[in-house]
């Protein structure tokens, strides 16, 4: 499987639980230069929110930060 870890090549939101029993992890790179990692349920929740609401779809398609 390929590295989907984000870069500054490939930015964008990664996020990883391999079963219900393990804490999940995330991380997010984006266009604009903005880098976040989470580990945990509720830390990664936030990470997803923080996400949503200031960098990537939030900039529009346009690729200005």
């Amino acid at each position: 499987m390929t590295d989907l870890t984000p870069d500054p090549d490939r930015p964008g939101l990664h996020v990883s639980k391999p079963s219900p029993s393990t804490p999940a992890t995330g991380s997010a790179v984006c266009h604009c230069g903005a880098r976040d990692t989470a580990t945990g349920d509720a830390q990664v929740r936030a990470m997803v929110a923080r996400w949503e609401a200031n960098h990537g779809s939030a900039h529009g398609k346009g690729g200005n930060a």
